[in-house]
């Protein structure tokens, strides 16, 4: 569902230290942002930032950095940085597709994608995130080895995206057609917790480049 347009959303996060917008100059430069050569893991799709803000304060030898382009909902995310200050979280409000202009290769160590959009009709394929055009930049953003996993409540979708991974060459460590909510390292977000209240089994893959 779409979020009311906020026309303050983006003024607000302007002036908040712990959001990038199109972070150029960032490119390689990653590591001594955070002032450490922890790994670091990328979420994109952050959305309101829970589950952004509950990984980054449960481990703090990790840095995170939350992308997401719609600021009527980013902006909530911003303000739960800024309130918890966390030294090894940021944000970044911009699209997918320009990954290789704000990352290097190798720089990011994993890759979440949660409940983005399905997009289900056949036209609008490409447009989703674990499509192989998107994979591909993964892949060059990710250091040897890196890793993706992916939540989702669509079943359609996810067959695809178990598709889309294995054809682009990630190797399947878990595919899981029900999620349990208290498997080891799952971090519920606002999406699954709405699903589950409803019944809807949760869809979860892990791959790794």
């Amino acid at each position: 569902m779409r979020l009311r347009y906020k026309s303050w959303a983006i003024p607000e996060m302007q002036e908040n230290e712990y959001i990038f917008f199109d972070p150029i100059e960032n490119k390689g430069r990653w590591s001594e942002i955070f002032g450490n050569d922890n790994p670091i893991y990328l979420e994109i799709g952050a959305g309101r930032g829970r589950f952004a803000i509950t990984s980054a304060s449960q481990n703090p030898n990790i840095n995170y950095i939350a992308l997401e382009m719609d600021a009527n909902a980013f902006v909530y995310a911003a303000r739960l940085f800024k309130e918890e200050a966390l030294p090894n979280l940021y944000g970044v409000r911009t699209v997918a597709q320009r990954l290789l202009e704000f990352f290097t290769e190798g720089e990011i160590d994993k890759i979440y994608i949660n409940f983005c959009n399905p997009w289900p009709k056949n036209r609008q394929h490409k447009k989703r995130l674990s499509h192989p055009r998107f994979l591909e930049l993964y892949k060059i953003i990710l250091k040897k080895g890196g890793q993706i996993e992916l939540k989702t409540d669509d079943r359609p979708f996810f067959d695809d995206t178990v598709r889309y991974f294995q054809d682009s060459g990630l190797e399947l460590l878990d595919v899981d057609y029900d999620l349990d909510a208290n498997k080891n390292g799952n971090i519920v977000t606002e999406y699954e917790t709405k699903w589950r209240s409803q019944g809807v089994k949760i869809n979860y893959v892990k791959g790794i480049f």
